[in-house]
C-alpha cells in the first residue's frame, strides 16, 4: 500500500509539472501572438519573401510563435522537472543542477546569438549569392524561417558543451584526464554535427567548426577548475581542527 500511495504521489506531481508547463508554454504563444507584428521585421531582416497561399501567414505567424515560446519555456520546464527529481538526486547533484542551470541558460541565449548574427547571414546571403546569377530567387516565408531556425537552434545547444561538462565532472562522471583523452572522438563529432547543421557548403561549416572546437577546449579548461576547486575545499576541511 506504501507503495502504491509513494507511484499515486509521483505520478500527481508528474501531473502537475506537465500542467503548469503546458500553461506556461500557452500564455508565452499568447503574448508572442498578440505582439508578432512588431516581431516579424526583426525575424525577416527586411527580406522580400513570398507567401504562397493564406494558411501560410498562420503556420508562419504560429511557427515563430510556438518555438519563441519554447525557448522562453525551456528554463521554468527545466525548473520544474529538476524540482520532480530532486528527491532521487543525492545533495551533490542537486546543488549542481540548480547552480548550473542559469549558466547552461546564458550559454543557450549566447549560441543563438551566434547563430542569429555570424551563421545565418553569412551562409543565407552566401547560399543567395550562387543562385542570383542565374535565376531570380522567390523564397518563401516558410524556407526561410525553416533555414533560420537550423542555424540557430542547434548553436545553442551546442554552446551549451562548456557546462554540460562542468555539471558532469561537478557530479563526478568524467573528469579532465577523460576529456582530454576523448578530444579526438569529440573533434570527429562535432565536425559531424556542423556538417548536419550547417548548409552544404564548406565555408559555412567552418564558421560553426571552429567555435565548436573552442567551447570543447573551454570545457577541458572548466572541468580542470571544478576539479581543482573540489581539492582545494577538501584540503581546507581536512586542515580545520577537530573539537
Amino acid at each position: 500500500m506504501d507503495k502504491e500511495k509513494a507511484l499515486m504521489e509521483h505520478l500527481g506531481d508528474l501531473r502537475k509539472v506537465i500542467i503548469y508547463s503546458g500553461l506556461f508554454f500557452i500564455i508565452c504563444f499568447a503574448i508572442f501572438i498578440i505582439f508578432i507584428q512588431q516581431m516579424i521585421p526583426l525575424i525577416t531582416k527586411s527580406q522580400k519573401l513570398t507567401m504562397l497561399g493564406p494558411l501560410d501567414v498562420i503556420r508562419f505567424y504560429t511557427g515563430v510563435a510556438g518555438s519563441l515560446s519554447l525557448g522562453v519555456s525551456a528554463p521554468y520546464i527545466g525548473f520544474l522537472i529538476w524540482r520532480f527529481i530532486q528527491p532521487a538526486l543525492t545533495d551533490k547533484e542537486s546543488k549542481n543542477a540548480i547552480k548550473y542551470i542559469p549558466a547552461m541558460l546564458l550559454s543557450f541565449i549566447c549560441g543563438l546569438s551566434f547563430g542569429y548574427f555570424v551563421v545565418f547571414p553569412f551562409a543565407y546571403h552566401f547560399l543567395m549569392s550562387l543562385g542570383t546569377d542565374n535565376f531570380e530567387m522567390m523564397i518563401t516565408t516558410q524556407s526561410y524561417f525553416s533555414f533560420l531556425l537550423m542555424t540557430t537552434i542547434p548553436m545553442g545547444f551546442l554552446f551549451e558543451v562548456p557546462f554540460v561538462l562542468m555539471f558532469l565532472t561537478a557530479i563526478e562522471l568524467v573528469t579532465p584526464n577523460h576529456l582530454s583523452s576523448f578530444r579526438k572522438y569529440a573533434y570527429v563529432v562535432m565536425a559531424i554535427v556542423s556538417a548536419i547543421i550547417t548548409p552544404p557548403d564548406f565555408v559555412s561549416q567552418l564558421i560553426v567548426l571552429f567555435p565548436l572546437f573552442i567551447l570543447y577546449e573551454i570545457g577541458i579548461v572548466l572541468s580542470k577548475f571544478v576539479i581543482q576547486n573540489k581539492e582545494r575545499k577538501e584540503l581546507a576541511e581536512e586542515q580545520v581542527p577537530q573539537v
